[in-house]
């Protein structure tokens, strides 16, 4: 069976949420509505639908929940990022996932991390999680999640008339990220530029109008 990628969700970074929904209504005119807790991870977001199978996530530290058991994902444990986010939510990471996860770690030119399995009610997924928590690249490089048999959790997100373009990647040296991606068989689903520092950028069209660059 061949391995299909496709880009799962993009992430918006936030110091908390009530910041990071802020963000976003300031830039597309909508307002997500908060979704669910992560007691793993001891994170919490805001979501919505951005078409075909996607969704958009704003994420932040749960400040109610405990210290977790393990440092937390998306590099959210690191001092630099938190003060990032303390200046200003941001497009932060983006997510692929794939019909065969066990084949892209396998077929992967740099370790991806360890498998980590989340459940919630009938719904279970699979995600690559680096033991550190670290992103790599500056998050440029996707985490990779398998969701169990069944329809997409961005169905029954609510849907605000997003739909999500295109993901643009920045890169002191693009020819380096392209021949990642492509061993990694995402390259298809990004656009990277070169540019001094490393950066995402999300183009997301509200209501079939002009797309509006969220970085």
């Amino acid at each position: 069976m061949t391995v299909k990628n496709k880009i799962d969700h993009i992430v918006i970074g936030a110091n908390d949420l009530e910041q990071g929904v802020a963000f976003i209504k300031e830039k597309l005119n909508v307002i997500l509505p908060k979704a669910s807790k992560h007691a793993d991870m001891s994170t919490h977001n805001c979501v919505a639908s951005t078409g075909n199978d996607s969704f958009i996530e704003i994420l932040s530290v749960d400040p109610e929940a405990p210290t977790p058991p393990r440092t937390r994902w998306f590099d959210m444990d690191n001092p630099t990022v938190a003060e990032k986010f303390k200046q200003s939510p941001c497009a932060y990471h983006w997510v692929v996932g794939t019909t065969d996860l066990d084949v892209v770690i396998a077929n992967s030119p740099i370790p991806l991390g360890e498998v980590v399995k989340f459940t919630r009610g009938d719904s279970s997924w699979r995600l690559t999680i680096p033991t550190d928590g670290s992103l790599q690249e500056n998050g440029l490089i996707p985490t990779f999640i398998e969701w169990s048999p069944g329809a997409h959790p961005s169905s029954g997100m609510a849907d605000l008339g997003l739909e999500l373009q295109e993901v643009m990647l920045t890169h002191p040296k693009p020819a380096w990220l392209i021949d990642i991606l492509l061993k990694l068989n995402v390259a298809h689903l990004a656009t990277v530029i070169a540019g001094e520092d490393k950066a995402i950028t999300f183009n997301i069209a509200v209501n079939n109008q002009a797309p509006v660059q969220i970085s």
